[in-house]
Formats: C-alpha cells, sequence, structure tokens
C-alpha cells in the first residue's frame, strides 16, 4: 500500500487531498499512518513529502533549493496592491473587499482581486451575515503550496516580516496591520482589467458576525 501511494503522488502533478488518496487504496489503508511512514522515509532524500493545507505532494527538500534555483524573467509582477491585499487577506480572513478598502485605505482596484483569483491564492469562504451579503475572502491550498507553508499557522509573525525588511513600506505595513488609514485614492491605474462577476456559494464555517471569531 505504501507503493500505491507513493507512485499516486509521484503520478500527480498538482497535490492531492487525503480523500483522493484514499480512493485509491483498499478499503482496509490507514491512510494518516501510511502518510506517516512514506513522509518518514523520504525525510531524509532529495525529495520530502509535505502537506500544505490539506493536500499532500513531494517537494524538493527545503536545504537543496539553492542547488535548484532558476533566474527566469516574468512577463507580469504582482502590483504593490495585489500584494497588499493578499497580506491582508492571509493575516484577516475571512473579510470582505470593503474591509480589505478601510485597512488600506484606498478603493481597491477592478483587477486586484481578479489577478489573485486567477493565480489560485485566494477563494471565496462564503457570504457575510450582514446587509448586502458581501462575499469574504480567505486563501487557497495554492497560497500555502505557493509560498512553503504547511498551515496559516507557519505565516510570519509581523515582526519576522519587518527584520526581513519586507514591511520597510509604511504603506504595506498600515495595511497588513490595520493601522491609520493613507491619502484616499484608487488602484484602478494600477489593476487593470474588469472585475470577474462571481456569484459564492454559502459557506456557514466560514461566517460569521462575531469579532472574536475572526482569526
Amino acid at each position: 500500500m505504501l507503493r500505491i501511494l507513493e507512485a499516486v503522488l509521484f503520478a500527480s502533478a498538482e497535490p492531492l487531498r487525503e480523500r483522493a488518496l484514499a480512493q485509491r487504496l483498499p478499503e482496509s489503508a490507514d491512510l494518516p499512518s501510511l502518510l506517516e511512514a512514506l513522509q518518514s522515509q523520504y525525510s531524509a532524500r532529495g525529495v520530502n513529502l509535505v502537506r500544505s493545507g490539506e493536500r499532500w505532494a513531494f517537494r524538493t527538500a527545503s536545504d537543496l533549493t539553492s542547488f535548484l534555483r532558476l533566474e527566469v524573467s516574468l512577463p507580469r509582477r504582482l502590483s504593490r496592491a495585489a500584494v497588499e491585499t493578499l497580506g491582508i487577506i492571509a493575516y484577516h480572513q475571512p473579510i470582505t473587499r470593503a474591509e480589505i478598502e478601510e485597512m488600506r485605505g484606498v478603493s481597491l482596484g477592478r483587477g486586484t482581486l481578479d489577478i489573485l483569483l486567477e493565480l489560485g491564492w485566494i477563494r471565496p469562504r462564503g457570504r457575510r451575515r450582514s446587509p448586502g451579503r458581501p462575499v469574504t475572502w480567505g486563501t487557497a491550498d495554492a497560497f500555502l503550496d505557493q509560498f512553503g507553508l504547511e498551515s496559516l499557522d507557519a505565516l510570519p509573525g509581523l515582526e519576522e516580516l519587518r527584520a526581513a525588511g519586507l514591511l520597510d513600506s509604511h504603506q504595506v505595513w498600515s495595511a497588513i496591520t490595520g493601522g491609520p488609514e493613507g491619502e484616499e485614492q484608487s488602484d484602478s491605474d494600477e489593476d487593470g482589467g474588469g472585475e470577474l462577476p462571481f456569484d459564492a456559494v454559502e459557506d456557514d464555517e466560514a461566517i460569521s458576525l462575531d469579532e472574536d471569531n475572526r482569526p
């Protein structure tokens, strides 16, 4: 069963949920134990079995990154607005568009959420039970996989981000921490494209009016 599990994980082009893995194994298989055993077998190899959110995949061992890194030119970089918006969503999810705009102190560009949604880094978390029933947003498993995080608990603290030089910009610091608002402006000149229409499916676990329940 370990060999089957190993083969399925190697053959997949993307991380797999435990439910998908269980469908490939006999009903008597103890999947958690098998994953733990396989993870242990690969712990000292060039590739490791890692968990990103609810999905599992083989990934290059972190200490070998420098030997495999390739420098490539990206046709499009994330705008400052998109980076700040992603940071706010990661640290304050589930969160609505209006709440993001309030934290940043600026109007959110029409294409900002579209970009992050197309990358698969965010996903709708349902609708808030408040006037207007606004859609709430949170990070997706692809976000954890992209940044090598096992879960949201592994997100660096704000002081760690500042020490790494990632929060030198007062605008970014204020955006993530929800600090003083900046000058009222719009991201429309910074982000192109129109917003895609989206009817979010309700997710009761993600919808809450209680501020104490928000991460």
